[in-house]
């Protein structure tokens, strides 16, 4: 069985699915009853680094860098392509029962909101980060000069490295809008064109004509121009994310209300038409300056924190991330980074953040140490495959979900790393990067004051390491049932193998089961389960004749889900389901 089927059974079958989405590291199911699941079980599938459940029968299980393979694989599974999806009334009825949400619903869906809108760019942004770093890398090593200062010139061919990261950041706002728009159910193009309008080279060019004019909104000078008597603001929306996301969460409700009010034959010409006359004013002179307003408004507080002291800021930050993102509240501090990077061309959050990331790791690699010294497997390939998404890509969330949100004693080890690696920050000064990175190994040129800065997430890592290992982050229990797993898992005997011996009873009963099964073409796959059946997955059920399966010597025939059927063999179920297997080799 493959790891995807094993998944999908350890949930409780395809029927119990109502929907699979992924973030970087997690598949999270939306079941219809969660409460029959062994965590245990989950855990022990190959490939899985840990499962968290929670509330409002959603489970989450931890893939790592495996994750898109696996959700690819679980969407390819025959009973996942033909389940059928949850009516409206049946997703509202669930809802209602406490099914499909928990008690603060619109709290779940305001953070699932923020998290799928950024979690699909996740890898271009990572991909765009280590460019800043390369470019961040020559400039340090004198090869060129200050790639970050729009005044320097730069070489034609550096120019075009350089021009490889802004692919990402300056077009953010269209795969953010069209992210968002589609999480909330309107058509993402619609939203994506919405978006495109405030960032179209002409819209920034009516700040240069000669009718605009100069005006203080807010405390801020902005540049207006009038549009049949109406005041335009023109901003330039590269790498904004807070318009873009207020844009969606204005049009998604449109879009639904039009749907119901047009009648279906004029659907597709109408609701996508009347959606962009109302969104594209709508966005260009009310909602676009909000969001940027918004945005400004958060920076400002942050950097009024840190302009008040950059010592309790660079405490702050690292002290209070580590329960911001297991809420997903980590999203508006990220889009205040690239905000500032903008405003100011620099940002002051990233270092800090980065003792944070750094003190996270440094807990998970002392997890692991224990895991190698009590052989514990499992753990084991947690751990590893954690620390690896940690070190190189500056990823927590298989640390968090993983490891750390399951072990109480973690988090008081791990807040020492961080305000540890904070406060060297706070003693030697701020850290800056001119570019949103993901703070990793790999990221670290990318800062100002290398050496500071490494000095920071050097403490925070190994005290935090430090800490796990000499204190454990287990209860006696727990640490116990560990080491017995471990010694039981190194003195278990090696399974000696097994010889099926297939007479001609079995050979020709097998050929009458097959041919009741509707032949060998519709047969797809035979494993005996359970020491008395026969797990047989079929093509098509409809030729299946289970009367035919009774007169050839079974004693029940059963299809436990669409496709598939358990045939009840008794104590010889081994030999039947090996006549079968060969008697399908034989035909291909």
């Amino acid at each position: 069985m493959s790891t995807a089927q094993e998944i999908v059974k350890a949930v409780g079958g395809a029927d119990n699915i109502v929907s699979l989405t992924h973030c970087a590291t997690r598949l999270r199911f939306q079941l219809l009853d969660a409460s029959g699941i062994d965590t245990g079980q989950v855990e022990s599938i190959k490939g899985v680094m840990g499962a968290v459940p929670q509330a409002g029968e959603r489970y989450q299980i931890i893939m790592g860098g495996a994750v898109q393979t696996a959700f690819n694989d679980i969407n390819a599974l025959p009973e996942m392509s033909s389940k059928k999806d949850l009516t409206d009334e049946e997703l509202k009825a669930a809802a209602r029962a406490g099914g499909v949400r928990g008690k603060f619903a619109w709290i779940d869906s305001f953070f699932e909101f923020l998290s799928d809108s950024f979690r699909p760019i996740l890898g271009a942004l990572l991909g765009a980060s280590l460019f800043i770093t390369f470019m961040a890398l020559m400039s340090t090593l004198g090869v060129i000069g200050n790639w970050a200062d729009p005044r320097t010139v730069l070489p034609p061919g550096w120019q075009f490295v350089n021009l490889l990261w802004q692919s990402v950041f300056v077009f953010l706002p269209l795969m953010v809008a069209y992210n968002a728009t589609k999480k909330l159910g309107a058509d993402p193009w619609v939203g994506f064109a919405v978006m495109a309008l405030v960032m179209l080279p002409g819209f920034t060019a009516l700040g240069q004509n000669d009718a605009a004019y100069q005006a203080s909104i807010a405390g801020s000078d902005v540049t207006l121009i009038d549009v049949f008597g109406l005041p335009l603001t023109i901003f330039s929306y590269n790498s904004q994310v807070f318009p873009p996301l207020l844009m969606a969460a204005v049009l998604g409700p449109l879009y639904k209300l039009l749907r119901k009010i047009i009648p279906d034959n004029l659907q597709l010409i109408f609701v996508p038409f009347l959606s962009m006359l109302v969104m594209l004013p709508l966005t260009a002179f009310l909602i676009g300056p909000i969001g940027v307003y918004v945005g400004a408004w958060l920076a400002g507080v942050l950097g009024a924190v840190n302009g008040f002291s950059p010592f309790i800021f660079a405490l702050l930050i690292p002290m209070i991330y580590p329960f911001m993102v297991p809420l997903g509240l980590h999203w508006p501090l990220n889009a205040v980074m690239l905000l500032n990077i903008q405003t100011l061309g620099y940002d002051f959050i990233q270092g800090p953040m980065g003792a944070w990331n750094f003190a996270c790791f440094g807990a998970t690699a002392g997890v692991l140490f224990h895991a190698w010294r009590d052989k514990e497997k499992q753990m084991r390939q947690t751990a590893t495959g954690a620390l690896a998404a940690g070190l190189l890509g500056g990823i927590s969330e298989p640390s968090l979900y993983g490891i750390h949100l399951r072990f109480k004693k973690i988090y008081p080890r791990m807040l020492v790393g961080c305000f540890l690696g904070g406060l060297v920050l706070g003693i030697g000064g701020s850290v800056t990067t001119n570019a949103f990175v993901f703070t990793s190994l790999l990221t670290i040129p990318a800062f100002s004051n290398i050496g500071l800065y490494a000095l920071a997430i050097g403490v925070a890592f190994f005290s935090a390491f430090f800490m796990v290992v000499f204190f454990d982050y287990r209860t006696p229990e727990q640490k116990a049932a560990a080491r017995r797993a471990g010694n039981e898992l190194e003195e278990a005997p090696v399974p000696e193998a097994k010889v099926i011996v297939v007479g001609d009873v079995e050979t020709n009963q097998a050929k009458q089961w097959v041919a009741a099964l509707g032949g060998e073409d519709n047969i797809v796959e035979v494993q005996p389960i359970a020491e008395t059946r026969i797990r047989v997955e079929v093509k098509d059920s409809s030729p299946v004749d289970v009367e035919a399966l009774q007169r050839a010597g079974l004693t029940a025939a059963v299809e436990v889900s669409p496709g598939v059927w358990h045939l009840v063999a008794g104590l010889t179920a081994d030999q039947y389901a090996e006549g079968m297997r060969r008697r399908l080799m034989a035909s291909v």
